[in-house]
């Protein structure tokens, strides 16, 4: 395992994050909100946990809307019986609607300072690494939401704070807000970002390598595209993941001719496609750790192999011949 530094600020994280969506508590009947049909219980998430300590791994992301509150449950516990706190990183995010009423979601000072306290108790933990806004909050005057975040650091109860997907004027707003008014700052951004879906490169990754930001994407494989064959039978997830649907709908012919040309570098390269599209994006400079989910335990070990797989530029640029522009899609 390899570690970095998380844009300019001191905290190493692991090259690869594992990220805790698919632990918690499975979806039945109707879907639990923030849950899914492949989310697995807390018994069955016991084994990629551990694999990822095995493998080096230091960086668990979460959210305490994922399995509404239950996968922070599960990743408290197990780092709590398996780890000393400080010899790990926790990742977590505050935006989604936890409660069925007027002030059970979003980024105001109500929400932002009750939800770090609900998140806390489910991590067993005093404090996390880095705490996230999940998305842009149109509702609240960011200036409220970066405040509440201050308070937050303040009060030792996050040591940095996060953003995730939203337009690169609104990231950059508040980045000029915190340091007007001498609050803290941003140091990370979790973006929609991988092969079939790069518009983040218009704006976004030139941001942050301006800013020194930490760059976290999420969905690195499209979830789940990237990691088979374009003809390959479909899976459980592919068939019931509402939210991947909506943002990458029917395969288009550009990148289905890039996921196969992922298919055809992997099988030249005797590697894993996963491997081969994790080493393209480990390749751009703005690129901290991609989060990585886990349901099956090769997932975890060909993520892993990437670090140590350098493409040449001939094969990056391979890889990049058949993009074409897309839809916003993840905000």
């Amino acid at each position: 395992m390899e570690y970095r530094r998380l844009g300019k600020t001191g905290l190493k994280v692991s090259r690869i994050c594992l990220g805790c969506m698919s632990y918690g508590e499975p979806a039945k009947g109707t879907l639990t909100p923030g849950s899914h049909a492949w989310t697995l219980n807390e018994a069955d998430s016991q084994p990629f946990l551990k694999q990822a300590l095995d493998l080096g791994i230091t960086f668990f992301d979460t959210a305490n809307v994922y399995s509404r509150g239950a996968s922070e449950e599960v990743l408290g516990r197990f780092l709590k019986n398996n780890t000393q706190r400080d010899s790990t990183v926790i990742a977590t995010k505050v935006h989604g609607v936890m409660r069925d009423e007027p002030n059970g979601g979003g980024l105001s000072r109500k929400a932002i300072l009750s939800e770090i306290n609900a998140s806390l108790r489910r991590l067993q933990t005093d404090y996390v690494d880095l705490y996230q806004i999940h998305r842009w909050d149109p509702e609240t005057p960011i200036e409220e939401t970066l405040e509440a975040l201050h308070d937050v650091v303040k009060a030792g109860k996050a040591r940095y704070i996060g953003a995730s997907s939203m337009h690169s004027w609104q990231f950059a707003k508040a980045l000029y807000l915190a340091d007007l008014n001498g609050w803290t700052r941003f140091v990370s951004m979790q973006n929609h970002y991988n092969l079939i879906y790069r518009e983040e490169e218009r704006e976004m990754m030139g941001l942050c390598q301006a800013e020194n930001i930490g760059v976290l994407p999420w969905s690195p494989l499209a979830r789940g595209r990237l990691a088979r064959p374009s003809n390959a039978e479909s899976t459980k997830r592919l068939e019931t993941d509402q939210f991947g649907k909506k943002i990458y709908g029917d395969t288009e012919d550009s990148d289905r001719k890039i996921i196969d040309k992922l298919t055809e570098i992997a099988k030249r390269k005797g590697l894993p496609q996963v491997t081969v599209a994790l080493a393209w994006m480990l390749s751009k400079p703005y690129i901290d750790s991609p989060i990585v989910g886990a349901t099956k335990l090769n997932h975890l070990d060909d993520a892993v192999k990437a670090i140590a797989v350098k493409l040449s530029a001939e094969e990056i640029a391979e890889l990049e011949a058949a993009y074409v522009p897309h839809a916003v899609a993840g905000f």
